[in-house]
């Protein structure tokens, strides 16, 4: 079977992203032109423009791509700005259609970054968000990430201002928790 996958993206768009409120046509242009079915693994690209996460590689997952939508538009990424993408490679995608200039961070250590980033976006869930992604945020720069404690999750915005990070928080959603950012198990009576 041979499918229309740029059919299938601009149904996506129309579907799942501009019903969510995302509004940033820059966001739903580039979202038309990226072939998020390059990204998924052999015999999952049927699975790419659905509405549903997908494990992309073990314990690693694409966010639903209403929810990738509303993470980017609440960071509002601007043409030009340096971005880290965190475990993200249909964001980081979308966002080089944007002009942006993106570095992918896709290693088996996932904890450690280095650097200080304008833009940083992460497409897994996390139990906690690491201490060295909020010291990577530069003066003035944002971070979007799902944190994810129980049930659901809630995808956050931290912003890093002359006093510190502040977290805001943009939706509700429940993407898989990455491999190695689950929470720790405690004993308790």
């Amino acid at each position: 079977m041979n499918a229309d996958f740029a059919t299938e993206r601009t149904i996506m768009v129309d579907s799942q992203v501009r019903p969510q409120d995302v509004t940033d046509l820059t966001i739903q242009d580039a979202m038309r032109a990226v072939p998020r079915e390059a990204l998924m693994p052999p015999g999952k690209a049927w699975m790419a423009y659905a509405d549903a996460e997908v494990e992309y590689a073990p314990g690693r997952w694409l966010l639903r791509p209403r929810d990738v939508a509303k993470l980017l538009q609440g960071l509002r990424p601007k043409a030009g700005e340096r971005a880290l993408a965190i475990a993200a490679p249909y964001a980081a995608a979308v966002m080089t259609a944007m002009g942006l200039s993106v570095t992918r961070h896709d290693g088996p250590d996932l904890t450690s970054v280095s650097g200080e980033w304008p833009l940083i976006v992460c497409e897994g869930a996390v139990s906690e968000v690491p201490e060295s992604w909020l010291a990577a945020i530069a003066a003035g720069g944002r971070l979007g990430v799902v944190r994810r404690t129980g049930p659901t999750g809630q995808a956050l915005i931290c912003l890093r201002s002359e006093a510190g990070v502040g977290v805001r928080p943009l939706f509700d959603c429940a993407p898989p928790i990455m491999a190695g950012f689950e929470a720790e198990r405690r004993f308790v009576f």
